[in-house]
């Protein structure tokens, strides 16, 4: 309807189209399905492996305030909201110097001025960026882990049969999970393995991993695709400064030589008169 009756109204919508930032906005909706994606299955996979070890491995929670597994899984928790709330603030920060960074790329030779300021802030997001890509590749690497157990445990599972009669033995100590002086093993052949491996507690836990670990993979990709939209940003901001400059020098020099010519014109006239 906007576009049928006014024509205007098609050219606003245009220029409003024409500045938004796609990449900025590609790599902001990047970061929020990837971090959505490992702090969601990140933490219920972290309270199906709470119910695991109480469950199957008979791991209770210490009645002091130790630092035992469920603290620390208690503690991953909290970290995990703190990546969740940081992160959509950061998204929603470099969403808006994308569209800042637009305007002034945009509006050259008009009568927006790119200051000092916004070129430092652009650096320091750029900064800020690599640091964050550097953090999201070692909470990948973290993420890693759990997968790479829970793996080995889920194969065991699905090869029973062909351990039958061999003496294979599940420790969480192994891991640092418990203390050494506890043995909370499960062993093949056992009631407690057969019932772990046929509840539905081990096989959703496992892909809950893979799916925080696939959101960790795409927060990085994200990362690198800011440092990729504010590296050109800030190789046209910096373009744009020289470009203004040159503008302001050649005005300059034209009022001047206007000035002149006008002066001497003046002198002239006086002279005949």
């Amino acid at each position: 309807r906007c576009v049928i009756l006014d024509n205007g109204c098609l050219e606003c919508c245009i220029k409003c189209l024409g500045g938004i930032p796609y990449p900025s906005l590609i790599a902001t909706i990047l970061l929020y399905a990837g971090v959505a994606l490992f702090c969601g299955c990140g933490h219920e996979a972290l309270s199906g492996t709470v119910t695991i070890l109480q469950n199957y491995f008979e791991v209770v929670r210490s009645p002091v305030d130790a630092l035992d597994v469920f603290t620390m899984i208690d503690i991953i928790k909290y970290v995990i909201y703190g990546i969740a709330s940081a992160f959509f603030v950061y998204g929603i920060l470099l969403m808006v110097e994308g569209f800042f960074t637009s305007g002034a790329i945009k509006d050259l030779y008009g009568d927006f001025k790119i200051t000092t300021c916004g070129r430092c802030v652009s650096a320091w997001f750029i900064m800020l960026t690599y640091i964050f890509m550097l953090a999201w590749l070692g909470v990948t690497a973290f993420t890693s882990l759990p997968v790479f157990i829970y793996f080995n445990i889920w194969n065991i599972c699905q090869n029973t049969t062909v351990l039958e009669g061999a003496t294979l033995c599940l420790d969480p100590r192994q891991y640092g999970i418990v203390p050494i002086a506890e043995a909370k093993t499960v062993c093949a052949g056992s009631e407690k393995f057969y019932r772990m491996c046929e509840s539905n507690e081990l096989d959703m836990t496992f892909h809950l991993f893979i799916c925080a670990l696939a959101g960790a993979g795409a927060a990085v990709i994200a990362m690198i695709h800011y440092l990729m939209v504010l590296s050109a940003n800030w190789a046209y901001v910096k373009d744009a400064c020289r470009m203004q400059k040159y503008e302001d020098i050649k005005s300059k020099e034209e009022q001047e030589l206007h000035d002149i010519h006008s002066t001497r014109s003046k002198e002239r006239l006086n002279a005949y008169t």
